[in-house]
Parts: C-alpha cells; structure tokens; sequence
C-alpha cells in the first residue's frame, strides 16, 4: 500500500549512505531506486558526495538535470526525500584534532588546507540547497561540524566564554548558508549528533540563539542518538516539533555493564553498551514516536537509516520498510464523538453556562 500523502508523515523512505557500492544494484541512481522500490521503499534519501547519485553542482545549475533525476526515480516507482551533506556539512566546522582523518572526506585539493577546506565544503552547502529547490525538496540533511566536541566534557576546567566564542564562530559559519537556504524555500536539518557540536537539545538551544533563531535552522530527529546519550526522546519531542522537520527512523539499545557506559570503553560497536541496531531488535519506542509526531502535525517522510553491528544491511533493509509501514498512522479527520454532537452558538451557550442573554 502506498501511504504517501501530499502532506503529514509519509513513507517508507531510505537514506542510501550505508548501501553505496561499485557492485550493481548499488552502483548507479537508477539501479538502486528499482532496488529501494523492490523492497518496498517509496523514496530515496540521496547522498551528495561524489557523483555516484547526483552531481550536486549540475544539480545546482540545471534544472533540466533535476527533471531528469527525478524521472528516473519516478520511472523506478520512489520519489527523492532529500538530499544528505552530512559529510561535506562535518568539513564546515572540524577542530584540528581532527584535521587528519576528516580531510579524507574532501577533494584532495584542499587536504591540509583547513580553511579552504572550509570554504570548499560551505560552497557545496550552497549548491545542495540550490539543487534541492529545483529538484522540488522541502528538507535537507546535514551535520553541523564541531569545535567544541573536544572539550565536551569539563575537565580540565573550559575557560570562560569558551563554549559562548566556540558557537559564535559556529553561528558565523552558518549562517551565510542558512541564508542560502532560505532563499531557496528549503529548512536546513541539522542531525542532533554525538561528535557534532549539536548533539543534544541544549547545544541545538545554543546555536539557535547564536543564529538569532534563524528560520531555517531545524532539527533531523533521529531517536537513536538520543536513546545512546540516555536522553527523554519523546520528550524531546514534544519540546522541539516546531523545529523538527526530518526523521530518521533509526533502532538502538543501551545496556550498561560493570565495565563500561555511555562513553563504551573505546570499545568496537558489538562490544558497546550502547549500540545500533536494525528496526525492530533495539529498545526505542517507535509507536510513541510515530504517535506524538502525527499528533504535532509532523511533515516529512520516516526514512529509515541502517547502521546495525549484528544483522545485514539486505535484512535489515527488507525488514525496515515493512516496520515502518506499519507505524504509518493516517491522521483522523474526525473526532470519535462526533455521533454524539449537539447543535451550538453563541446563544444556547450562554444559556448553557448560566449567563443572562446580551
């Protein structure tokens, strides 16, 4: 069953990161939207690095080119979701710690060059949100990068007005490419992320503010990096949905032992307290999370993200559109006591409550 609609929550969809391959049906747009529609997925959520997908910048610059993506997609039975930089939106903001083995997501020209680097990557924002306008998207995926990750924790002491300058310059990163995207009608959704200087409710508060509440700043909802950092993720829910408007639909588990917790030892993913896991085998209450997105009008698609340390990526993905399906919820278009409804105006209800008529 199709449960696509114009508006409300819509799926399944499935974010194509984790099955890229040189290896058919992986290996080309359209091979792997037949595929995403042979197991049942009715969109695709399309990675931009490289141009095994998209050529973003073609995509910026042609609409022609965008017609032409979406009717292969269309051709193939799915419609595209969004687009992800998550990659390219990591290289916006890296502290050097982390020079090394971030610049192997760049082109090897700006490798060892920080701030071209920088640039490189905040230009290919502004492409993605461009190419997403014509290809008719409302949404777009991304991480936010880090300054501050290293001092996560507070030992040693973190100076004052460090974490206040750290999302200043955030905000300065940003906020030329939040423009971007405003011009183009489509909100910039940030994953809520561990390793991202957005990685909870309260860090997203902090850019907000440095951002001046900026429009298009939103939320990439994805429970299971909640879930991971013991956060309340219906909570959340409830006290982010007017910025909530992506969702990746995401399993995960948290058993803490006598060796290790949150933070897992530096342990490999299958030895983690907290780890990943396929639709279905974690502990994340997806009937909630379907529930209270339904009831705060959520609109966007539940695209599901495979990451597991146990279960195949082709089990996992087979399973994964059924599961969502069936958390689908139509919304009621009438209140269940609607049998019972009794006339009323202005007058009886005066009456009602005992008033004296005007």
């Amino acid at each position: 069953m199709n449960v696509a609609t114009e508006h409300g929550l819509r799926g399944p969809g499935i974010f194509l990161a984790q099955f890229m391959s040189d290896q058919a049906p992986f290996d080309s747009l359209a091979n792997i939207a037949s595929w995403a529609a042979s197991q049942g997925y009715k969109a695709i959520q399309l990675p931009t690095l490289g141009t095994r997908y998209i050529d973003l910048e073609r995509a910026a610059h042609s609409q022609t080119y965008c017609d032409e993506l979406n009717a292969i997609c269309a051709n193939a039975g799915v419609q595209i979701s969004e687009l992800s930089t998550h990659l390219q939106g990591q290289l916006v903001a890296v502290h050097p710690a982390f020079d090394a083995v971030f610049d192997e997501f760049a082109p090897v020209h700006v490798r060892g060059r920080p701030q071209a680097r920088t640039q490189w990557a905040s230009d290919q924002l502004k492409l993605a949100a461009r190419a997403s306008q014509r290809l008719g998207l409302k949404a777009h995926a991304t991480f936010s990068g880090a300054l501050l990750w290293p001092y996560v924790y507070p030992w040693p002491q973190r100076p004052k007005g460090l974490v206040e300058q750290g999302f200043g310059e955030l905000a300065r990163r940003w906020l030329p490419i939040l423009d971007c995207f405003e011009d183009a009608g489509v909100d910039l959704c940030y994953e809520i992320h561990p390793g991202e200087d957005l990685h909870d409710g309260a860090s997203f508060e902090r850019f907000l503010q440095a951002v001046d509440h900026h429009p298009r700043a939103a939320i990439l909802y994805d429970p299971s990096h909640l879930l991971l950092q013991q956060m309340d993720y219906l909570g959340f829910i409830d006290r982010y949905h007017a910025r909530i408007r992506m969702f990746h639909v995401k399993d995960a588990e948290f058993r803490p032992d006598s060796r290790a917790g949150v933070y897992g030892g530096y342990q490999d993913w299958v030895d983690r307290p907290g780890r990943f896991r396929s639709l279905g085998d974690g502990q994340v209450d997806f009937k909630s999370i379907f529930s209270k997105l339904t009831q705060y009008g959520f609109n966007g698609w539940a695209v599901l993200e495979w990451e597991c340390c146990l279960k195949d990526s082709a089990q996992g993905a087979g399973e994964g559109a059924v599961f969502i399906e069936r958390h689908m919820i139509t919304r009621t278009q009438r209140a269940f006591d609607d049998f019972a409804g009794v006339s009323a105006d202005v007058h009886s209800n005066r009456r009602l409550l005992g008033l004296p008529e005007d």
